[in-house]
């Protein structure tokens, strides 16, 4: 199953859910997407992991591009609702050092907002 991005507002904040599998094969699209979420708002994004089951090193370029083009401008971008396995992978790249990630979508945006 590829990535199914969707965003909506939590407050003034930008979310992004991502669920499925995030790979090579949508790294580009997803990207994108998040992307023009951030130029659309405020530099402030959640990206929601909970229904994220699979992400590749690619997927994780993806995060990362995220938060720089965030940080650039001047915003952020944290994470939540990482599953067991994501959270897993997160650790072992040491990427917690990097983001800041919380339980929920919705104590991540309080936080930020």
């Amino acid at each position: 199953m590829k990535a199914i991005v969707t965003s909506r507002k939590i407050g003034h904040v930008d979310s992004v859910a991502l669920a499925g599998r995030l790979t090579a094969a949508d790294a580009q699209a997803v990207r994108q997407e998040i992307l023009d979420v951030l130029a659309r708002g405020d530099s402030k994004l959640v990206l929601d992991l909970s229904e994220l089951t699979f992400c590749d090193s690619s997927g994780l370029s993806v995060l990362i591009s995220a938060l720089k083009a965030a940080r650039g401008n001047g915003g952020n971008v944290v994470l939540a609702g990482l599953t067991p396995s994501i959270r897993a992978l997160i650790e072992l790249t040491r990427l917690q050092q990097v983001f800041e990630i919380f339980d929920d979508a919705e104590v991540a945006a309080a936080r930020m907002g």
